[in-house]
């Protein structure tokens, strides 16, 4: 369907509400009646192709319309936002510090960045807010890249806040010098005091150092600069408001002191490094962005943003804030995925079950679906808090519509049709999907000995089960006639059944024009695959399937007591960037409580869509947050010996299939990847157009660089997606080894659950 068309509105009933319900359905029940498969009388009712059709597909998703990817540019928050500065060109940036791996919450960040300034004609930067070399890797550089790439973007250049870090100094001494800052030697018991105590409910006064004549304040600055001081001992704060309610005006440290730290691309040059309350709006201002567009915890920020650039006489952006993506239970801190890894419960950062994007990557989640999800959602000041059932319901819709259908059995059992010769060989043609016939077909081999999934047999039969046991027929899908099951033999020591005999149904007259006789159509086809040397039938592969990391149960639990005991913190959130001490420890243990006691860190990131989310910092003492990146020794000693985070793993979070088999349609499937391909990708009117495949860097790489130049061009393994018909969505995973040979095979094939076929019942999409 176009997905301009304009459907024709359905006419109001002339009825009552009660009549017209009474009424729909009736219909609804007429309809029902003649969908259904008519019951067989006759022999003549049946020709061949009936009995090929196999059973009817549901068709839910196949008129979907298509979701217009620059609608959250043209309505709502973001049309407001350019609305109010209607500027040409567009110039926005995606600033992330290079401390960590990019998750979910990014990628709004991203798109909402990236996808302004292209639905307006402009550029992006991808600008890394490198100011603090003791946390920030150049593992992290080239994956956050990969990652913005990899989502269909390109940023207008690849720049630095490293770039400007001599005009930055300049500009501390210009701010000093027009006495708008000030050398400080106050610790941390004092810089608490200065604002009103932990509370900041106290008295508030002005640091003694803040009317100290402007000279002495560059002297000591450039002293900063010189090794005079220590960590600690020294730092410049901006001369803002102490008297202001915003509590980020209230002096806030612009330069601080790091001992010992090379930058890892000004080396050993700078021993004082800026903050991002200095920095963020300069490089703003320097890089000429017309809309700075960050989450809304920044929206306090903004006055402060504001201010320094006026201070300075600089050109000064505007900036918005927007509401940030947080998905409920799932674990963004990069402290606490690196306890589950040192504990060996997931393989790295790109762990399948981690919403990290390079991990939703080698799940196999498209990036398309991604955009889609983000711009289905919407933008406003509101952060969209969202369950995982949701998410994957849009990753589910995508999938449906974009990639092809195969048969895969997870727990395989032979079953040999004694009625068969030994060398019986008949080609089945199976379309990759029955909704689109640009997928095309393919041949299977069907033979003497099929293997079918444990979970389509059973011993005993009963009237409500319509799949295979001792006396009753099932379909296989798309093979001419059904198959009776006759017998089966059991394994003595563990009672699992090991092969079932059956007896294939095929009738024994054909009556006038090839019409059949004796023949009843099974109510129910299973999927199956055969056993064919010659054509290297069933393909073997590990398959796993992925649950919840996390047990439901710790993001939901908390007590009166908890909520009593964390409530007084929640009055004031927000502090400056500057050096403070411990406060006393309250340790939060679930999710609701720290919905109310947001530990605070020295710097966030300004564009982390979620920054961490509520079960990241459920396992987390205030203490261990208090510092800059939250990932100083004390703090992670305080979350060995006091969280119960481990605890709260789902130990059925991953199971795996090691026996499971697929059809040989894979091979075809694997040559013609990427899928969804890009005329994929246009017919749904998603992006990117083209996705390319996965890279080694640092930690969650597996293969040498040369090898995947040509891997990137048509993408990584879990570009190969496909429906396994009947049990889900599936993608080849990294640990897929390809053969010695040469011939481009797979000597091991390794899947990835993307997503189930439809929604756990056990989950809620609210």
């Amino acid at each position: 369907m176009d997905p301009n068309t304009t459907l024709p509105e359905r006419p109001a009933p002339k009825e009552s509400k009660k009549g017209a319900k009474k009424e729909a359905k009736k219909e609804a029940k007429k309809e029902a009646k003649a969908s259904r498969e008519p019951k067989v009388k006759k022999a003549a009712d049946h020709t061949p192709k009936d009995v090929h059709a196999g059973p009817k597909e549901n068709n839910n998703n196949a008129s979907l319309i298509p979701i217009d990817p620059d609608s959250m540019f043209k309505e709502g928050f973001l049309a407001s936002v350019y609305k109010e500065k209607p500027s040409k060109p567009v110039v926005t940036r995606f600033p992330p510090e290079p401390n960590g791996y990019l998750h979910i919450g990014h990628s709004k960040a991203i798109a909402i960045n990236f996808g302004f300034a292209r639905y307006h004609g402009g550029d992006c930067y991808l600008r890394y807010d490198d100011t603090n070399p003791e946390a920030e890797e150049e593992e992290y550089i080239i994956g956050i890249q990969e990652m913005v790439e990899w989502l269909g973007f390109k940023p207008c250049a690849i720049t630095y806040s490293s770039d400007h870090f001599d005009e930055l100094y300049d500009l501390a001494e210009e701010l000093i010098r027009r006495d708008g800052a000030y050398v400080c030697h106050c610790n941390d018991t004092e810089l608490k005091l200065q604002k009103g105590g932990s509370d900041h409910r106290g008295p508030r006064y002005a640091c003694p150092h803040r009317s100290r004549p402007v000279e002495e304040s560059l002297e000591e600055f450039r002293a900063m600069r010189d090794g005079k001081y220590k960590a600690k001992e020294a730092f410049l704060r901006m001369k803002q408001n102490i008297e202001s309610g915003n509590t980020r005006m209230w002096d806030l440290t612009a330069y601080r002191i790091l001992d010992n730290t090379p930058h890892h691309r000004t080396g050993n040059k700078w021993r004082i490094y800026p903050t991002y309350d200095f920095t963020h709006c300069l490089c703003d201002s320097f890089e000429k962005i017309t809309h700075s567009l960050c989450t809304t915890e920044f929206e306090t920020s903004r006055e402060s943003y504001e201010w320094l650039c006026d201070a300075l006489g600089v050109y000064k952006p505007m900036q918005r804030e927007y509401g940030r993506l947080k998905i409920e239970g799932t674990v963004l801190s990069k402290r606490l995925i690196a306890k589950l890894i040192d504990a060996k419960i997931v393989r790295g950062f790109d762990d399948p079950r981690l919403y990290t994007l390079v991990g939703l990557r080698r799940r196999g989640v498209p990036p398309g679906a991604i955009l889609s999800f983000v711009n289905e959602l919407g933008v406003s000041t509101s952060p969209s808090e969202i369950q995982v059932v949701r998410f994957e319901n849009s990753i589910r819709r995508y999938l449906e519509q974009t990639v092809p259908r195969l048969m895969l059995i997870l727990d395989p059992i032979p079953v040999i049709i004694e009625n068969l010769p030994d060398d019986y060989l008949e080609e089945v043609e199976m379309p990759y999907s029955p909704k689109n016939a640009e997928f095309g077909t393919h041949l299977l081999p069907f033979t003497k000995t099929v293997y079918i999934d444990r979970s389509d047999f059973r011993e005993v039969d009963s009237k409500d089960y319509f799949r295979l046991a001792p006396g009753k027929s099932v379909g296989l899908l798309k093979v001419p006639y059904p198959i009776r099951a006759t017998g089966f033999t059991k394994d003595e020591e563990t009672g699992k059944v090991m092969e079932v005999k059956a007896w294939y149904e095929k009738p024994e007259e054909e009556g006038k024009e090839g019409q059949m006789t004796n023949f009843k159509k099974p109510k129910t086809y299973i999927q199956w695959v055969a056993k064919s040397e010659k054509h290297g039938s069933p393909v073997k592969a590990e398959v796993r399937m992925f649950n919840q990391l996390i047990n439901p149960a710790t993001t939901a639990t908390t007590t009166a007591v908890e909520a009593k005991n964390t409530n007084s913190k929640a009055k004031d959130k927000t502090k400056d960037n500057q050096p403070t001490s411990s406060s006393t420890d309250t340790t939060p243990t679930t999710l609701k409580e720290i919905e109310e006691t947001e530990p605070e860190t020295d710097k966030p990131d300004p564009d982390l869509a979620a920054p961490s989310t509520d079960l990241d910092k459920a396992f987390i003492p205030e203490e261990a947050t208090d510092t800059a990146e939250g990932d100083d020794e004390k703090g992670q000693e305080q979350v060995d010996s006091k969280s119960t985070f481990l605890n709260s793993i789902n130990p059925h979070s991953e199971e795996i299939f090691p026996n499971a088999m697929i059809e040989i349609g894979l091979h075809e499937i694997r040559r013609r990847a990427p899928w969804p391909s890009a005329a994929n990708n246009a017919a749904t009117n998603t992006e990117p157009a083209e996705e390319t495949g996965s890279r080694t860097i640092g930690g969650y790489g597996g293969d040498e660089n040369d090898k995947k130049k040509n891997e990137k061009k048509k993408g990584g393994y879990e570009t190969i997606r496909f429906q396994g018909l009947r049990v889900a969505y599936f993608c080849l995973d990294k640990d897929s080894e390809d053969d010695d040979n040469g011939t481009g095979e797979l000597k091991k094939i390794v899947l990835n659950r993307i997503v189930s076929l439809k929604e756990d019942s056990g989950k809620s999409s609210t």
